[in-house]
């Protein structure tokens, strides 16, 4: 305990005042004089014992009274722990959480309501003249100034809802950039928050000690939320007329389980599926949605389930498109290929084209999603470039070899390709062995997918050696019994590269004749299509790439909402065959939006809001002062109101606890007790 004015404690030697009085003014026994013993009845015997008694507790109470009303003029207080909390000459920055976890219910409405009370508290413990900096987790540029209270308290009335989410070290280290832009070497930070685990990363704050941090917290009436956490296609590819599955994950963070919830599926503005779920407390569960598309083009999804009181994570935006064919370009060396033209040229979904290698138009190139190098002897330079262009935009190239292949310009080829190379050719018999039934190629074309020693695979006698290596990414879709590589899949840019180490002539093998050869390049010809992500998360530093479109003049990609009353333009950036569209912050809402150029549409896009704040898990007050310690030298503190006002708490942060009023009660109850002892102690 400590002392505003210690220099009044001198007054403390009043005390001997009461206790000279007490042992000088004895009391005098006057000699009565009677003539008859029935005066002793009316005299009242007051032993001696009785007598000290109550003097020594008169004495005690004027000492304490005096002793009392001394220390309320000294001013005693506990001196508090920060001395900075309410630091009037530097800046106050004070943080308002407004993510969509402060629409939970609070103490006297919604969380959101009580920090933005509590942001007014903290302006009303400050002089008139004290400066502040409001900050919430949008980090607009005008939130960087500083404003006097009237300012501050009319930009608290104007915080809403957002869909962005800052962790604790990126507030605070924004705090202590606005404290430096202002050439402050001093000042305070207030974070008004509900500490979900997922965004406080205390310990990994670079503590500043000319800046005091205060973490306030505001607490739920409840944790209770149901949300849907993603969704996916059982299969990567769609086609009109053909039973689909759409799996969504949804996600229960409350305490009690729920029973038979619907989910609804609607499809452009239709509704396609519907479904019910039921989910235990603490858990998540996936739901399958079964339809089927009957239209080709552009597909924008929205799924919906219903909860209270955080409510914005129970839709979810998706979109996809369907392709009305698959073009696909045969390159040719000789002649054209018979089992080539009779596995795409039946099949009405894709359309194939044959070119000679000597007349290829490269200008073309773009508008197919497959191209198939069928055994040409050598491969110039200029078509090596373009087919490097071409997976690199995305596309696929199926590359078969000739029976006298060049095998320097095909190395040439692979190596732009970030494929394997040919280093010779095997003329012993074998056949192959195995399947890697994990690719998506054949993922789904057999029944059975173990090992069969006896299972009947093509035979060859002969083929091509393709060596490993390491740099690339290589994945062997079939496999000899030497243990080399009968078809391989190698990431190539954005697209992919098949390498098939036989020609389809009978000489090296039986494949092009095999019950193999049909689902395998008609599953390499359906994965070959441009597959954009189905959805996006907002606030995420995100971009989407697809091949360039003739697009020129003053001409640029926009994004439009479904009614056309949202537009925006985009960043934009030509990576060689590619255009980059980087969205940075400009999409504040959930929804399905259109990619165009000029009136084109060119693709959805779908973007949901970021599911860190679904998860209503919260630091106690116990783990967020731990934190708090761990982050540094004793400039963070943890600000419990315990049902005080939050300026009184601060106050006392900030001077101390003041007891001088606890005194001057205490020496009037004093008074009373020695008013008492002298009138009712007789």
């Amino acid at each position: 305990m400590s002392f505003v004015y210690p220099e009044f404690l001198f007054a403390l030697s009043a005390l001997s005042i009461p206790v000279f009085v007490h042992l000088f003014n004895f009391r005098r026994f006057v000699t009565v004089y009677f003539s008859n013993v029935q005066f002793l009845r009316e005299v009242k015997i007051e032993t001696q014992s009785h007598s000290r008694l109550k003097h020594l507790l008169v004495l005690a109470a004027r000492l304490l009274t005096i002793t009392c009303l001394v220390l309320a003029f000294a001013q005693p207080f506990i001196p508090a722990k920060n001395s900075s909390a309410l630091t009037p000459e530097g800046t106050a920055s004070i943080f308002i959480d407004n993510s969509f976890s402060m629409e939970a219910n609070g103490t006297s409405g919604t969380m959101l309501y009580d920090a933005k009370n509590k942001a007014k508290e903290i302006a009303s413990a400050f002089p008139p003249s004290q400066k502040f900096q409001l900050l919430t987790n949008d980090f607009e540029g005008h939130q960087q100034r500083l404003v006097n209270r009237e300012e501050f308290l009319d930009l608290i009335e104007e915080v809403k809802i957002s869909p962005s989410v800052k962790t604790v070290s990126e507030i605070y280290s924004r705090q202590k950039d606005a404290l430096k832009s202002q050439g402050n070497e001093s000042g305070s930070a207030y974070i008004i928050s509900d500490f979900q685990k997922s965004i406080s990363n205390i310990e990994e704050i670079k503590a500043d000690t000319n800046l005091s941090c205060f973490f306030i917290p505001v607490k739920p009436s409840q944790s209770n939320n149901l949300y849907i956490d993603s969704c996916w296609f059982s299969t990567p590819i769609r086609q009109i007329n053909r039973p689909d599955e759409l799996k969504l994950r949804i996600k229960n963070t409350s305490d009690e389980d729920y029973e038979n919830i619907p989910v609804k599926l609607i499809l452009n503005g239709q509704q396609k599926a519907l479904a019910s779920f039921s989910i235990a407390a603490q858990s998540e569960t996936e739901v399958p949605l079964s339809f089927t598309l009957s239209e080709t083009g552009l597909h924008l999804g929205e799924l919906s389930i219903t909860d209270y009181p955080v409510t914005y994570d129970d839709k979810f935006y998706f979109s996809f498109s369907v392709a009305k064919n698959i073009s696909v370009l045969s390159i040719n060396g000789k002649e054209e290929s018979k089992p080539i033209n009779s596995l795409f040229g039946s099949d009405p979904y894709f359309i194939l084209d044959n070119q000679n290698e000597m007349s290829v138009n490269y200008a073309s190139l773009s508008n197919y999603s497959l191209i198939i190098a069928n055994e040409i002897q050598s491969i110039s330079s200029g078509l090596a470039q373009e087919l490097k262009r071409f997976a690199q935009a995305g596309g696929s190239v199926f590359i078969i070899p000739s029976q006298n292949s060049d095998i320097n310009s095909y190395n040439e080829l692979l190596l732009t390709l970030e494929a394997g190379s040919i280093i010779g050719k095997d003329s012993s018999v074998t056949k192959v062995s195995s399947i890697n039934y994990q690719s998506e190629i054949f993922a789904n074309v057999f029944e059975k997918k173990k090992e069969n020693k006896n299972l009947d695979l093509p035979v060859v006698s002969k083929h091509y050696i393709i060596s490993k290596n390491t740099k690339t990414r290589e994945e062997i879709l079939l496999r000899l019994s030497n243990g080399e590589s009968f078809l391989s899949k190698y990431i190539s840019g954005n697209g992919n590269a098949y390498l098939l180490s036989v020609s389809l002539s009978d000489n090296f093998s039986n494949f092009s004749r095999h019950a193999i050869f049909v689902p395998t390049l008609y599953n390499i010809a359906l994965y070959s299509q441009p597959n954009q992500p189905l959805f996006q998360t907002i606030g995420k530093e995100q971009s989407t790439e697809f091949a360039n479109t003739n697009i020129a003049g003053e001409s640029v990609y926009h994004i439009t909402g479904l009614s056309n009353s949202f537009e925006i333009i985009p960043e934009q950036k030509i990576i060689g065959p590619l255009t980059s569209i980087v969205f940075g912050n400009q999409l504040k809402e959930a929804g399905n939006y259109l990619l165009k150029a000029k009136t084109d549409t060119l693709f959805g896009l779908s973007f949901n809001y970021d599911r860190k704040e679904s998860v209503l898990q919260y630091l106690s007050t116990t783990e967020l002062e731990n934190m708090a310690d761990k982050a540094g030298s004793g400039n963070f503190s943890v600000v419990e109101t315990n049902n005080k006002s939050l300026a009184i708490t601060l106050t006392e942060l900030n001077e101390g606890i003041k007891l001088w009023k606890w005194f001057v009660w205490l020496a009037l109850a004093f008074i009373v007790s020695e008013v008492l002892l002298i009138r009712l102690l007789k």
